[in-house]
């Protein structure tokens, strides 16, 4: 595959949006470490499990649903239910993570705008809480890029040690937004049209 076709495909995978971001730098033997982060806040890695455990059992959901279908409706419901809790949840967890910001996020890394410098080849704990989907993501991450802009920096990120779950995560959530994006667009169009 030649570099052009695969810079095409970075940005189709990539998104400009707004999301509660907290960055903390990692320790040597945390960056060393390849274990799943967790948060200090329990509620943060409660959300995450959810989705996590959403996820993971998104193909049984599927087996039952070609079997039984009152019982796939019936857990449907349910997890529209979880969904919903977590949306609480998530609301009051965008409050203590911070306000969103604009970001440039792929399924790759994360750019945005810091204060401070960050050295390139840093690492971080970046915490994400992406919103409507309510979506609490803790992850790895090497700085790549800073970059002075105004009145801070503007700092490129590159996610390590992703679980596939968490990558999987992120890629949907990406779609989901690309496709939102593209309907409201054609929505705009049409109202113009007309």
């Amino acid at each position: 595959m030649s570099t052009l076709d695969e810079e095409e495909r970075r940005e189709y995978y990539r998104i400009d949006d707004m999301i509660a971001l907290q960055i903390k730098s990692l320790s040597a033997p945390e960056a060393a470490s390849k274990e799943v982060l967790q948060d200090e806040s329990p509620l943060f890695n409660l959300l995450s499990e959810l989705h996590l455990s959403e996820f993971e059992a998104q193909h049984l959901l599927r087996q039952i649903s070609e079997k039984d279908r009152s019982l796939a409706a019936f857990l449907k419901v349910q997890n529209k239910r979880l969904d919903l809790l977590s949306q609480v949840m998530a609301q009051s967890l965008r409050t203590a993570v911070g306000e969103p910001q604009p970001v440039i996020i792929s399924e790759g890394g994360i750019d945005f705008q810091h204060p401070t410098p960050l050295a390139p080849g840093a690492h971080l704990a970046v915490k994400l809480v992406l919103m409507p989907q309510a979506l609490g993501l803790l992850l790895r991450a090497r700085v790549t890029h800073c970059d002075p802009k105004g009145a801070g920096f503007d700092v490129g990120t590159e996610f390590e040690s992703m679980t596939d779950a968490q990558r999987q995560l992120l890629a949907r959530y990406i779609l989901q937004k690309q496709a939102q994006e593209r309907r409201l667009a054609r929505e705009q169009s049409d109202a113009q049209d007309t």
